[in-house]
């Protein structure tokens, strides 16, 4: 009984927790966009039926109304059972991610009590491949909602959602790989841990795989600019064109539960989780007050990232297709590729060589080396400036030559 009561109040507050955030992230995102574009955001709805407007924080949930009540038309022409069943696979398999985020240990100090495990599934030990094949199920809701919907906007949207996540899966894994191998476990908290220990994070030590999994999960994530699969200057909405109502809302929560998650791994695998020098220590069990400060430091970083998405977003153009997979496939992939044979010649050759600050002193300075060559190759390689004129075919080749012969 104790095992189900405590099971059920981490499930309860981590959903309440969660979707209380996509919400209200919501709504700091549409602040950030305003002072982006110098303009006021929402700023109105404060507690209903008063003049207390509290700076707008009532309004997600006069959204979230707004969507509930709004009518639940189902098009005539769409696969009903498919129709309806998207958005389901899309927002639980968002929202069943976050049952392998841990948030530390805590000692309650009762005697007879074990440390409690601030995480829904304790003690998991491949908390990894469970977040890759969690979050692999969500393309399964966008090619759903877009057969479904039987509308060439939708499928298109659906074609280029299933394209861009499979291609970024590849690199979001190798980015990945090179922390599992120097840290030597698929547990998440173990990662945290052993950059705990060392008190060195793996941004540190591996900011070519930062680089490559931090592009991977903004395209995981479909953020801009890599929203192809629901551009609206092209597809209308993409694969929830023909949604509406409480439907649509959780394609929209499913996609800001994707930037969550992105967020949180991207902290606990490279910025050291709750671990802060000097403020948080490396012990893996806390107490009550040391464990609401790693809480607090944790939810501190995850915040800055969720900044750094959300000024992208409204800094950076959208990228073109063509582009989009290129930068998969030509540019991510190769680089996780070096990352992972430059840690793994590290540790079989260069870790046995040193001992203590000067192994990570060392890997460090050998991580950031590779990340200059790598970029100075990739350069060399690509243009600076692509060719972004439209290409019609021998249409193209024929304007080419005209062009070539005029004076």
């Amino acid at each position: 009984m104790w095992i189900l009561l405590e099971a059920l109040i981490k499930i309860t507050v981590v959903i309440g927790g969660v979707m209380t955030a996509a919400a209200y992230l919501v709504l700091l995102e549409r602040r950030v966009a305003a002072w982006v574009q110098d303009r006021r955001g929402p700023n109105r709805v404060g507690i209903p039926l008063t003049k207390i407007r509290i700076f707008g924080l009532g309004q997600p949930i006069a959204d979230g109304v707004k969507f509930i009540f709004k009518e639940e038309f189902i098009p005539g022409h769409v696969n009903r059972w498919l129709y309806v069943l998207a958005p389901m696979v899309m927002f639980v398999a968002a929202i069943v991610l976050f049952a392998a985020v841990p948030f530390g240990h805590v000692d309650l100090g009762i005697d007879g009590w074990e440390p409690i495990a601030l995480v829904v599934m304790p003690g998991l030990d491949v908390g990894i491949v469970y977040v890759f094949a969690v979050s692999s199920i969500a393309v399964y809701g966008v090619l759903l909602g877009s057969w479904a919907s039987n509308n060439k906007y939708a499928f298109l949207g659906g074609l280029r959602s299933a394209a861009q996540l499979i291609s970024y899966e590849i690199p979001l894994g190798l980015g990945i790989l090179g922390i599992v191998l120097v840290s030597g476990t698929l547990r998440i908290d173990g990662i945290v841990q052993a950059q705990a220990e060392s008190g060195v994070w793996n941004v540190f030590t591996q900011p070519l795989g930062f680089v490559v999994f931090l592009v991977a999960a903004f395209a995981e994530a479909g953020r801009l600019p890599f929203d192809l699969a629901e551009t609206e200057q092209e597809l209308v909405g993409g694969f929830h064109t023909e949604y509406s109502g409480i439907k649509l809302m959780m394609f929209l929560v499913a996609e800001y539960l994707h930037m969550i998650a992105a967020s949180f791994l991207i902290v606990l695998l490279f910025f050291g989780g709750w671990h802060f020098w000097g403020l948080t220590g490396s012990e893996p069990v806390a107490g009550i007050g040391l464990a609401l400060l790693r809480i607090l430091v944790l939810l501190a970083k995850f915040m800055l990232v969720v900044l750094f998405f959300m000024v992208a977003r409204w800094s950076w153009p959208r990228f073109r297709f063509d582009q989009l997979m290129d930068l998969a496939w030509k540019v991510m992939l190769p680089l996780g590729l070096v990352n992972l044979v430059g840690i793994a010649f590290w540790i079989e050759y260069g870790r046995p060589q040193f001992t203590g600050a000067a192994e990570w002193i060392v890997m460090a300075i050998c991580g950031w080396v590779l990340l200059f060559l790598s970029w100075l190759v990739t350069t060399l390689v690509s243009p600076s400036a692509p060719d972004n004129r439209p290409r019609l075919g021998p249409v193209a080749a024929d304007l080419d030559a005209k062009e070539a012969a005029s004076p």
